[in-house]
């Protein structure tokens, strides 16, 4: 079906030619000659307005187009004589695709972002998920275009795997035994030997593990992919399914890590100024006032760099009274989180964090107290990248996993590749739901993906 691209259209000038566009009726408005029809494909923000003379259409015809129906019009691409348009289309002929009657839920009004949440198979039509549809197919394509543009290589690893990577336990079960005649052993309990994969699986928490093994042989890599979590919690911050991005690099240090962490996300926010600014203009004035400004700061400033112990002293210091009280070896909680960032004004990479609050593959510090790990903080959303340096130490990162209860039997692979030539390598992870909730001011993660899973929640 030939037809242009309401995007293209409001761009051209090339007037005073016939063109077809296909989308949907965002609003109809009548005159005494004319109806004005604002129609939507979703290539942009902004509706083409159909001009249409009711000497020329059927009447009948007209009656059947209301907010929602799909139609085609053809015909004349004239400069618009009204304001806030470019072009129109002077209408020839219309089709109808598919009607739509006044339960339509979109009608021309506002509508609460908890509302829209029901009705998730529609709202990729309302304006605000259009504009953040489009925002987070260009900051994925941004993602990847940062890794190519350096040499890095995209790994496809696992959704269904054997390890937990991040040792908290919250995994959702991967089986297809008969959940009404589980096979046991002689213990009594699950057979998992009888399953699929003769074992116990999960979906990941991370393709972190797989991903070092990649970078021990092509040297840089990075994931995308989906990721699960089964904690029970409704925040607006958590996601049961979410995207992450996890690169491995093989021969860098923590500093090095921390470079590419900051450099990636000034990248991604500059393309998306550069390339989304219909849709940040839109998000900006409905939404959130100071996005564009807080877009802009981050993606120009330096990032500042500080040791978890130089944080806490900043935090004990600041006479504040946090709910959560104040003291070396503590997990930082948000408040903490967005104190740093208020009180440098830039965004903050805290390192050298307590191993104790640390996951079992951080590589250690010589004190003996901390590990090379880092989080990048930002304004409004707090923590927005989690990493470290690896251990690449074999004796080391058995003794901790040891200390920290981590089967060494089901990991023996991953030990394995500090046996057979182990070499420095860092890497993070970075929630894509995370930035793209910094990049369009929304304040609930639900908002940011197009079908949320959460507890008690999967219809759509």
């Amino acid at each position: 079906m030939q037809h242009s691209k309401v995007i293209d259209l409001l761009r051209s000038t090339d007037y005073n030619r016939e063109v077809t566009v296909m989308g949907w009726v965002r609003t109809k408005r009548d005159s005494k000659s004319v109806c004005f029809l604002a129609v939507n494909d979703g290539s942009i923000i902004h509706n083409i307005q159909a001009v249409v003379d009711f000497a020329n259409f059927d009447a009948e015809l007209l009656k059947r187009i209301s907010t929602g129906a799909c139609i085609s019009v053809t015909g004349t691409l004239v400069k618009s004589q009204g304001k806030g348009q470019s072009s129109e289309i002077q209408a020839k002929k219309i089709e109808v695709f598919g009607t739509s009657d006044e339960s339509f839920p979109l009608q021309k009004k506002g509508h609460t972002l908890e509302f829209l949440r029901e009705i998730a198979h529609l709202r990729p039509r309302t304006n605000t998920f259009g504009a953040i549809l489009r925002l987070r197919h260009h900051i994925s394509f941004a993602i990847h275009k940062f890794f190519n543009d350096r040499g890095f290589f995209y790994l496809h690893t696992p959704i269904i795997t054997g390890s937990d990577a991040e040792g908290a336990g919250e995994m959702f079960h991967v089986t297809n035994l008969d959940l009404e005649k589980l096979p046991r052993n002689p213990e009594g309990k699950i057979d998992f030997e009888k399953d699929f994969f003769g074992r116990q699986t999960n979906l990941t928490v991370s393709g972190q593990l797989e991903g070092e093994l990649g970078a021990t042989g092509v040297g840089l890599i990075y994931t995308f992919g989906p990721t699960f979590r089964a904690e029970n919690s409704n925040t607006p911050r958590h996601l049961a399914e979410f995207w992450m991005i996890e690169p491995e690099m093989a021969f860098h240090e923590i500093q090095d890590n921390m470079d590419v962490a900051e450099s990636m996300l000034k990248y991604v926010i500059g393309y998306v100024l550069e390339v989304c600014k219909d849709d940040l203009a839109f998000l900006c004035e409905l939404y959130d006032k100071e996005l564009l400004n807080r877009l802009n700061k981050v993606a120009t400033s330096t990032f500042k760099r500080i040791t978890y112990t130089e944080g806490i002293d900043i935090l004990e210091k600041s006479g504040k009274k946090f709910e959560f009280p104040v003291k070396w070896g503590i997990d930082m909680q948000r408040e903490h989180e967005n104190f740093l960032v208020e009180h440098f004004n830039v965004p903050v990479i805290v390192t050298d964090y307590p191993k104790e609050i640390k996951a079992f593959y951080m590589k250690q510090n010589g004190d003996g107290k901390t590990v090379r790990g880092m989080d990048v903080l930002f304004p409004y959303v707090g923590e927005i990248i989690g990493g470290s340096q690896r251990e690449e130490n074999y004796d080391k990162l058995l003794s901790r996993m040891k200390e920290m209860n981590i089967p060494e039997k089901e990991m023996w692979w991953y030990l394995e590749t500090r046996k057979f030539g182990t070499c420095p390598h860092s890497g993070f992870g970075l929630g894509l739901e995370r930035l793209v909730l910094f990049i369009t001011g929304m304040t609930n993660v639900r908002d940011v993906i197009p079908f949320p899973r959460t507890p008690k929640n999967a219809e759509f």
